[in-house]
């Protein structure tokens, strides 16, 4: 009996030693789901003391009648004396900050000049584009940046919901704005603060980004679990630390540097589980790949804008506006065509914090133009390499664009769009391209050639909110499989149970067979010798 229980585990135990290995990947994914939080340098909201912001109802300089927005400038400051320096030199003020790009060395880079395949850019349409700014009467380039009477305290510290900015004045308030109400009813900044103009960028709610969408004012954990008004309900600012008005994190579509971001690893740290192998996937894999499977997950975003279909008029010579089944404009006259989508897997990409910028003044020199190019490989590891720090694979929104440029020039076009009149060489109202076209280059004093067509372009947007819920997080069959893959387009490194590599597959399965031959030689062994042993026993 003896001889069968030996034969039998030698066949069991390499059997075993598989199963066990293939179950270690579920085994991670259910520990993953039951390992407590680690946290640091954040307090929960249970035991949150909130600050106390002071009554400004009380304030004398305050109770008045506001002639214009920039008295209540002048009244913050009388008391928040210096302020106005820390806000200028901020790049919420200026829209511009020196950057380093690979091959063209430190630039001023930012809203104010950088391209986009959304609207395109800001010069010659100041007066609408800078409702986002936090200033006053920003029309042209005679703008003022050192007046600090200019400066829009309101629109970050209003606490009212009622401060709206009005269309096409530079960043002033609407008429009926009441600015004392406003100005002794204000704090911190809330979501409604940021997200006034980060929601709506491009234009309408989660158009660029992907992951800002107005639905996070008040959203369910399964669309962001921190910003959830069922959870920790957290505002901006928890995560973007701000000091003397110097707001951490930065956006890749308008910088280059690996400076002064956002991360998770402030309140994470960056071995966040209870578990070696999953904490190990950090130096490779971003924290956002496995949190956020999914964007856009409450409202579309904007995935194609093409501008070379604008200009359609109806039958009576009006601007049309087509809306697609779930209300978001699938063509506009001014601006051509849209496809939209929800719930949109990313992309993934190697990255390691560096991006580089299509210039104005920069020659295309391959196709589709990339806005945006997102430096990193799977061989940079980090060590004597840019970033100083290994790439790791990141979840991206990709916009694609088809947008006006100049052939001859080989440069894209920043074209005048915007104007309150008709005959100024706008094209949202003249509907006339060429003219636009020149009349946007020699505002920005760039030659054009007088020809122009559509070109493809990309820009890239990595994505860091609408993070789930962690049980709804990536699990390991989601990567490591050998076809349909959240990684298949990444080929340039081998991916355990996805990729075949006949050698090194052939030398696992001879290594198992010489293994299950090997414990079947022993037990063979042990059995005769056993046998042998019994037999002289019994000849003594």
């Amino acid at each position: 009996m003896k001889k069968y229980a030996i034969l039998f585990l030698a066949l069991f135990i390499p059997l075993f030693i598989i199963a066990l290995m293939s179950a270690q990947g579920s085994d991670n994914e259910q520990i993953a789901e039951e390992e407590e939080l680690k946290l640091v340098n954040y307090v929960l909201k249970a035991n949150r003391v909130e600050r106390e912001v002071v009554d400004h109802t009380s304030f004398d300089i305050l109770k008045q009648d506001f002639e214009n927005a920039h008295k209540v400038t002048e009244a913050c400051l009388s008391c928040h004396t210096e302020r106005h320096i820390e806000i200028m030199e901020s790049p919420h003020w200026l829209w511009e900050r020196d950057e380093v790009l690979e091959g063209k060395g430190v630039v001023s880079l930012g809203k104010k000049n950088i391209l986009n395949n959304f609207c395109i850019g800001i010069s010659g349409s100041e007066a609408t584009c800078t409702r986002c700014h936090i200033g006053y009467g920003w029309v042209d380039k005679s703008f003022d940046f050192t007046e600090k009477t200019n400066i829009d305290c309101l629109v970050c510290h209003d606490n009212t919901g009622t401060y709206k900015k009005e269309k096409g004045v530079g960043g002033y308030p609407k008429a009926s704005v009441n600015l004392n109400y406003v100005a002794t009813n204000i704090g911190s900044p809330g979501r409604e603060n940021c997200g006034v103009c980060h929601f709506w960028g491009g234009g309408g709610n989660n158009v660029k980004h992907g992951d800002l969408d107005k639905a996070m004012l008040d959203c369910s954990p399964e669309v962001d679990v921190h910003m959830t008004t069922d959870g920790e309900d957290m505002s901006c600012i928890e995560c973007h630390v701000t000091e003397n008005h110097n707001i951490t994190g930065k956006l890749y579509a308008l910088s280059s540097e690996n400076k002064n971001r956002v991360t998770c690893e402030q309140c994470h740290t960056d071995k966040p589980h209870d578990n070696v192998i999953i904490d190990d996937h950090y130096n490779r894999v971003a924290c956002q790949t496995c949190h956020i499977p999914y964007y856009a997950k409450a409202n579309s975003t904007k995935m194609i804008w093409d501008w070379s279909t604008a200009g359609k008029l109806d039958e009576d010579g009006n601007a049309m506006h087509q809306n697609d089944a779930e209300g978001n404009h699938k063509y506009m006259s001014i601006k051509g065509t849209f496809i939209w989508d929800d719930n949109v897997e990313p992309e993934y990409f190697w990255f390691n914090g560096i991006a580089n910028h299509q210039l104005l003044e920069d020659k295309i020199e391959s196709f589709p133009v990339q806005m945006n190019s997102l430096d990193g490989s799977y061989k940079d590891k980090g060590l004597f390499k840019k970033s100083m720090k290994p790439s790791k694979i990141w979840p991206v929104k990709v916009h694609r664009g088809r947008q006006i440029y100049d052939p001859v020039n080989q440069t894209l076009i920043q074209p005048k769009l915007w104007d309150k009149e008709a005959g100024k060489g706008a094209y949202w109202v003249d509907f006339d391209w060429q003219v636009a076209a020149q009349k946007g280059m020699d505002y920005v004093g760039m030659p054009f050639s007088g020809e122009y067509e559509f070109v493809e372009t990309e820009m890239y947007w990595p994505l860091n909110h609408q993070v789930s819920p962690r049980e709804q997080s990536l699990k390991c069959i989601d990567c490591h499989v050998r076809q349909g893959g959240r990684l298949e387009s990444l080929n340039d490194f081998y991916l355990p149970g996805r990729d075949h590599k006949a050698g090194v597959e052939i030398v696992g399965v001879l290594l198992i067979i010489f293994s299950i031959i090997g414990v079947l030689a022993h037990a063979s062994c042990r059995f005769v010798s056993g046998k042998r042993c019994r037999m002289n026993n019994l000849n003594i």
